[in-house]
């Protein structure tokens, strides 16, 4: 097993470095979006204009020997451009499927909320089930498959919010944060010479993804880990300052989440503090506070932390 542990960080360590070839002093960050693909899971990178969203989500993409679409959203974007639809050829006098954005490994929504609720659904069943229903016609996405999602907070003109059922689809949402002092200079560096990001490279294969992903399925669970993610979600359904706590679901990517952590830090086995170091970015987005515990200026980030001094670890025996 060590073997593989230490194949398993060595394929991490190559896309970390390329990525951090393009992307200035956001380790953290680069972990998370290193752990949602080894997961299988989906992402969504939101912040202000300029943080370089779309650059990280790109790195990401070419470090991998995969396909790569991009969908730059907006509002007369349809539907159809998403997951596909039906033509009909003349020649032989059938329809035929002319395949969407959706067709590829790597996917890239970018600004997806400045699009309409309506295009926003047709992501939906391919996030969940790796397919696309057009027509009434089964199709499958090539794997592996990953959703990078790109949007600006919603407090800015001319976007959609994202809906509780799109947004519990995603993994995890990161925010990048503006740079230092130093880490801007370093930017300004790069970006001002030579650099670009066709200088990227693969560094790993597509069989590599698909392997680092069936090792995380066989990372060890205790039964003590399972009935600590579970009286977190209990534990947010109950609290008095939630209107919407976590779904079943937000508990399998939490723990799946945690299994791929447990293996970017050298181990085949769940730890607490695996759970505990994802629970910001794996729960932000899907909890939603009740309005008056807003108006008092409670964050999301303030429950998680008392839910975390809260519910102790135990073994359920």
């Amino acid at each position: 097993m060590q073997e593989y542990l230490s194949h398993f960080d060595g394929l991490m360590s190559d896309i970390k470095q390329n990525i951090e070839r393009a992307i200035i002093g956001k380790s953290q960050v680069i972990e998370h979006l290193l752990i949602a693909l080894a997961a299988g899971g989906h992402v969504l990178i939101e912040d202000v204009p300029g943080i370089g969203k779309t650059t990280l989500a790109q790195a990401l993409a070419r470090s991998l020997d995969l396909s790569f679409n991009r969908i730059q959203f907006t509002p007369d974007i349809m539907p159809s451009d998403v997951s596909g639809f039906n033509l009909y050829n003349q020649k032989t006098t059938e329809f035929e499927f002319q395949p969407g954005a959706v067709m590829t490994n790597i996917l890239l929504a970018d600004e997806i909320n400045r699009t309409s609720p309506k295009t926003q659904s047709a992501l939906l069943e391919v996030m969940q089930e790796n397919q696309v229903t057009v027509d009434g016609k089964t199709y499958k996405i090539p794997q592996p498959f990953m959703v990078l999602a790109t949007q600006n907070p919603v407090e800015y003109l001319g976007t959609y919010p994202l809906p509780e059922a799109q947004l519990d689809r995603f993994l995890m949402k990161v925010r990048l944060g503006y740079p230092s002092i130093e880490e801007e200079i370093k930017i300004l560096e790069l970006y001002g010479g030579e650099f670009d990001l066709d200088h990227l490279r693969p560094v790993a294969r597509r069989e590599e993804v698909s392997w680092m992903r069936q090792m995380v399925k066989q990372v060890h669970v205790a039964p003590v880990i399972m009935q600590y993610v579970s009286e977190i979600a209990q534990t947010t359904r109950r609290h008095s300052d939630v209107m919407l706590g976590m779904s079943p679901r937000a508990s399998q990517m939490l723990l799946a989440g945690g299994k791929a952590r447990a293996l970017l830090h050298g181990r085949d086995f769940v730890r607490p503090d695996d759970i505990q170091a994802l629970l910001q970015v794996v729960l932000s987005h899907r909890i939603i506070l009740q309005p008056d515990s807003r108006l008092r200026r409670v964050s999301v980030n303030d429950v998680l932390t008392q839910i975390v001094e809260q519910v102790p670890v135990r073994d359920r025996r």
